[in-house]
């Protein structure tokens, strides 16, 4: 690891220790941080520093701007994902730029985080594919609790949509999913969808 990718991981890390989130025994930002940046080695060994810096930023400070700050239902829900999207990447950004990271490596990072060119730009779905690996291997579980069969159906499909095709693939050789949720990432790529 070069001295400037330590030095934004290690920043990005410092920031995540005060969330107040502690419920695995841990900050939950700086955990989940841990667990994009090893399905990142896993996934994209090859990765650049840009898309393992986003993947390790991925969530800085999330718990700065609650949910409940945002009206309920699904419009309110894309309104909290897409500002924290824009957070993200300009906290990144600057710890980037104080790593020693140029402009376009600092505007690239929140290019990622905010998902700009997803299906249409390999970086951006690399780290969505890393996103729907650690969702499903760490949080899918509990999670599933909380929703209606109804509503576990949809979000399961719309995770199956937003991932690759090799990523589709990869879920269901390394998941043993039920029939009813593996369904969703098989029907994506019968039918071709990118």
């Amino acid at each position: 690891m070069s001295a400037r990718l330590d030095a934004a991981i290690t920043a990005i890390d410092a920031a995540n220790t005060a969330d107040p989130d502690t419920s695995e025994g841990r900050p939950a930002a700086l955990l989940y941080g841990e667990r994009m940046t090893s399905e990142v080695d896993r996934l994209f060994p090859e990765a650049s520093d840009v898309l393992r810096i986003a993947a390790r930023g991925q969530h800085i400070e999330r718990w700065m701007l609650p949910r409940k700050d945002f009206p309920e239902g699904r419009a309110g829900y894309l309104d909290w994902r897409r500002e924290q999207g824009r957070r993200h990447g300009a906290r990144v950004a600057a710890i980037m730029a104080e790593a020693g990271y140029g402009p376009e490596d600092c505007e690239r990072a929140g290019v990622l985080l905010r998902k700009e060119g997803i299906k249409r730009d390999a970086e951006v779905q690399a780290l969505e594919d890393v996103i729907c690996f650690v969702f499903l291997k760490w949080y899918f579980a509990p999670f599933s609790g909380t929703q209606s069969p109804e509503a576990l159906d949809k979000i399961v499909k719309r995770t199956a949509r937003k991932m690759s095709a090799e990523g589709r693939a990869r879920v269901l050789e390394e998941f043993d999913l039920p029939e009813e949720l593996a369904v969703a990432f098989r029907d994506q790529e019968d039918q071709g969808a990118g």
